[in-house]
């Protein structure tokens, strides 16, 4: 009976020491992460004290060869926990890094808008300072050309000339001076800055010689306001009786001659503003 009393003792003994051995490092790891937490929380990026190396190696040194899954899982719980806050701490600085690098992007996009459409508002600018400069030279030429038409608004030059026969004691258009009026009217339809001077001229002596001009005078105008319709105010007519004829540079020195039987001088004088009319329309208003 003794002998079994003993040997129940000596295993129970043996039995015992594992667990003795586990509870103390255990103990003893729990106080050296608790005064390692507590000396050194925050001087980590997660905010918690790093993983210390284990000094005391318990009951058993390095290797306890009766450790049990439980002590197995307390001793690496830490390990797993600092490396999922790592890839938690990871994961969240690659979406800050992408936040930033998307806003960077979305930066740089606008700046390289509003710079293209500043360009783009310089462009126009520059197109229309240009118009606006070939607007204002059109307008300057204008100006010097009205101003020149101005000036000699009173300056008639002779453009066509139409001599008007009749016979002695007529004042009947033939038909071939109504065609030759034709001619020179045709073309004055619609166009301004124009007079047309009537000078008619009869054989005979005195006031009977004028009035004769004068009543084959009338009879061009008269043509000339019924077919044609040019204002009489645009019509100067006199009756030159038998006046001399004006001679020309070669015959100078000559004396006058006087023409017999009857005659109408139509003179067609112009100015200058049917030229500015018809050289091109007023110059658009600038921009």
């Amino acid at each position: 009976m003794k002998n079994r009393a003993v040997v129940a003792l000596f295993v129970a003994a043996l039995l015992s020491l594992p667990a003795l051995a586990q509870q103390q490092p255990a103990a003893s790891t729990s106080q050296d992460q608790s005064s390692q937490t507590a000396t050194s929380s925050g001087s980590s990026a997660t905010g918690k004290a790093p993983l210390q190396y284990e000094s005391r190696q318990g009951f058993w040194g390095k290797v306890n060869p009766f450790a049990r899954k439980k002590y197995v899982q307390r001793q690496t719980q830490p390990i797993r926990d600092r490396v999922n806050e790592l890839d938690e701490l990871t994961a969240a600085n690659t979406k800050m890094i992408k936040d930033v690098d998307s806003r960077a992007q979305q930066g740089i996009q606008m700046a390289s808008n509003k710079a293209s459409e500043a360009d783009q508002h310089a462009v126009d600018a520059g197109n229309k300072a240009t118009t606006a400069q070939e607007t204002a030279t059109k307008a300057n030429t204008r100006l010097t050309t009205v101003e020149g038409v101005v000036s000699n608004i009173d300056q008639y030059k002779s453009t066509n000339q139409t001599e008007i026969r009749f016979r002695p004691g007529q004042s009947v258009l033939s038909q071939n001076a109504k065609t030759a009026l034709d001619q020179m009217a045709e073309p004055l339809k619609g166009q301004h800055g124009y007079i047309v001077e009537v000078q008619g001229f009869s054989s005979g002596k005195g006031q009977e010689a004028i009035g004769t001009s004068r009543k084959m005078a009338d009879a061009v105008v008269r043509y000339l306001v019924e077919n044609h319709e040019i204002p009489v105010y645009r019509i100067y007519v006199l009756g030159m009786g038998n006046a001399p004829v004006q001679t020309t540079t070669a015959e100078a020195g000559q004396k006058p001659k006087r023409m017999s039987g009857g005659r109408v001088e139509v003179s067609l004088m112009k100015n200058d503003l049917e030229q500015l009319a018809t050289s091109g329309t007023a110059p658009a208003p600038a921009q």
